[in-house]
């Protein structure tokens, strides 16, 4: 009887042993891919400091979106963005120049289909963090995935996504550089930031 009792007793030290063990291999594994992920961008920076960025403006009539209006804000309508529109209102806008919001590194730049049109998606280094900038439904892109953008810089133009909408820019911030595209509207803002609020908050 006590020596199936120590035996017992061996198997659970064992399996606790086994546990403790296997717990912290997973959440070093998840570090690393974490880590590695934004290595590639510090790189980057790290190689071209002068594209870090140290301000934003609004991507439309630069610096403070003269001329435009945000018809549609952030969370309205579960919006993960802002709608940025000429006053002129219709197509009026339709070709009007689309800027880079700061300096960055572009990380995306083709057409991502039906809904978004012409997107481009830049990643911006700023006060030792990472924010994207994400312009959708462009009628032109002028940038190269894998390019230095600095801020102000042209990058493409006001679409319409292909006729699906009047033509606006759907602009959107997100503090979580490595999710999908996604859909432009949901009730979950995890990742995403209200564009205005954050480039009033980081202007010259």
């Amino acid at each position: 009887m006590k020596q199936l009792v120590i035996i017992l007793c061996l198997c659970l030290l064992g399996c606790q042993k086994t546990n403790s063990k296997s717990e912290p291999k997973h959440l070093d594994k998840t570090a690393t891919v974490s880590k590695n992920s934004f290595a590639v961008f510090d790189s980057l920076f790290e190689q071209n400091p002068a594209f870090r960025a140290n301000s934003f403006d609004f991507p439309v009539g630069k610096p403070n979106a003269k001329g435009y209006y945000n018809a549609q804000k952030f969370t309205e309508n579960n919006h993960l963005g802002e709608d940025w529109n000429g006053t002129g209102g219709g197509n009026s806008d339709l070709g009007d120049a689309v800027y880079a919001i700061g300096n960055g590194y572009v990380k995306f730049a083709e057409n991502a289909g039906s809904g978004w049109g012409n997107v481009i998606r830049i990643v911006h280094q700023y006060n030792g963090n990472y924010y994207e900038s994400l312009y959708a439904h462009c009628d032109t892109i002028f940038v190269k995935k894998g390019t230095f953008v600095p801020k102000g810089m042209q990058i493409g133009t006001i679409g319409n996504a292909d006729g699906a909408y009047y033509a606006h820019l759907h602009l959107e911030i997100r503090d979580d550089i490595f999710m999908e595209i996604g859909g432009g509207y949901s009730t979950n803002t995890s990742g995403f930031l209200n564009p205005t609020t954050f480039i009033k908050s980081n202007s010259n």
